[in-house]
């Protein structure tokens, strides 16, 4: 660049007039794994964050996948670069409360920065999987899902099924309608495997997935999910996949198209498969709450979260630390959590939030994004079904998906299955537990 001639002190005021709005605003870093609309979503707060006061910038920076967003922000506090707000998915959780030093929690973060934050303005069934036994925040909880079964009412007609299944059994039967109606390779399957027929089965029942309250009392925690309703379920599952009645979808949601391709008319996955269906699905469709089973005493009891929080890194100046909070507060307003809540199809984190959706009438023209809600908050939770919080849980669940894919295979019947997932997934765990306390 070429300086035409002009007096030193002029260009140095000029270049000094252009600098100082940028000086004067402390830089919050904020590294996501949202893409699509949902970026859009995270660029947009920022925006209206950055635009509602000059002290500090937040810039969102997409950083890959969940598990990849989570191993660069963990890696860069170990380089001395970590961001200011990492967001992490909610199986991450222990992960980051063993990496020492490497977190500031959210309530102390609040309370030295003199910001206004009331933890029971929250609802407790997204919080809790956030938070200690005494109920203090670990994290923000930021996109906010459950698992919920979607519905194709099309097919569900077209085999003569009147109601919309409540219980398992219904369900079982209800897919052996569609079978022999013409949905020949899946009359109902799920995505995310464990998720659906582990975690969210065993809180929705009120059975303990693991012992500690599912491990967010302590991570000498052991898994416990080979009870007789969980193999009960699994045995059934393994029947009706000879026939595909049921059919296996993965041990993730890549194939969650079959449903809004019209192939699999039930199919259970997460709240935040809204987007998808809203666009592709060409039939009459809706969700329902996840399926229970009639004769587990309390069923259903309340489901626990997917979806993601936002923990803030160690090691950063106060007056940085005095923006973040400031962004937290600015992210917890209820008509802020409202309009999230409408452009994602993501639960709101807040009471408020909630109530005035419901005020608004929103739910009356889209009732299926009220279903998670309903199921989240359907009864106050108990140690099994607050959430979990076990040591290398991406780990854990191929591992339980592996001894479940042995047992639709043929090659293991579901108890042994269960009982190895449980086995192989307390050596892991005592293996974290060992890093855990060195």
């Amino acid at each position: 660049m070429t300086v035409r001639r002009m007096g030193f002190g002029l260009v140095a005021s000029a270049f000094a007039a252009l600098a100082s709005p940028a000086q004067a605003a402390t830089e919050i870093q904020w590294w996501h794994a949202l893409t699509g609309a949902n970026n859009d979503v995270v660029v947009k707060l920022a925006e209206e964050f950055n635009a509602s006061q000059s002290d500090y910038k937040v810039v969102p920076v997409y950083k890959g996948s969940y598990p990849d967003t989570m191993n660069a922000g963990i890696a860069a506090f170990r380089a001395g670069t970590a961001p200011h707000i990492l967001q992490v998915f909610e199986v991450g959780t222990a992960t980051m409360m063993a990496a020492t030093g490497a977190i500031k929690p959210v309530y102390k973060l609040m309370q030295e920065s003199g910001e206004k934050f009331d933890p029971s303005a929250y609802l407790p069934a997204i919080t809790g999987y956030y938070s200690t036994s005494k109920g203090e925040m670990l994290s923000f909880p930021f996109n906010s899902s459950s698992m919920v079964m979607w519905i194709n009412k099309d097919a569900l007609k077209k085999a003569g099924i009147a109601d919309i299944p409540k219980t398992w059994p219904e369900v079982f039967e209800d897919a052996k309608k569609l079978h022999a109606a013409g949905f020949a390779t899946c009359g109902f399957s799920t995505a995310w495997v464990t998720w659906a027929n582990i975690e969210q089965l065993s809180a929705w029942h009120n059975l303990p997935l693991a012992t500690k309250a599912n491990g967010l009392d302590g991570f000498d925690t052991e898994l416990k999910f080979n009870g007789p309703a969980q193999i009960k379920h699994l045995e059934t599952l393994v029947e009706l996949q000879k026939d595909k009645t049921y059919d296996y979808s993965g041990r993730t949601n890549n194939a969650e198209g079959r449903f809004t391709s019209g192939e699999c008319p039930i199919f259970l996955t997460s709240s935040a498969f809204f987007g998808q269906v809203r666009a592709n699905a060409k039939f009459d469709w809706t969700n329902a709450p996840m399926p229970y089973y009639p004769d587990v005493a309390g069923a259903p009891q309340n489901s626990i979260i997917g979806g993601a929080s936002l923990w803030v890194m160690g090691g950063k100046k106060p007056d940085e630390y005095k923006g973040v909070a400031k962004f937290l507060a600015f992210l917890s307003d209820t008509d802020r959590q409202v309009a999230i809540h409408k452009a994602s199809g993501y639960l709101p984190i807040t009471k408020a939030a909630y109530a005035k959706a419901k005020e608004l009438g929103f739910y009356k023209d889209a009732p299926y994004l009220e279903t998670p809600l309903q199921e989240l908050t359907n009864k106050e939770p108990t140690e099994n079904s607050r959430g979990l919080r076990l040591g290398n849980m991406v780990q854990l669940r191929d591992v339980w998906a592996e001894e479940i894919e042995a047992a639709l295979a043929g090659k293991k019947s579901a108890k042994d299955a269960l009982d190895t997932a449980v086995q192989r997934g307390n050596q892991m765990l005592r293996q974290f537990e060992r890093t855990v306390s060195r």
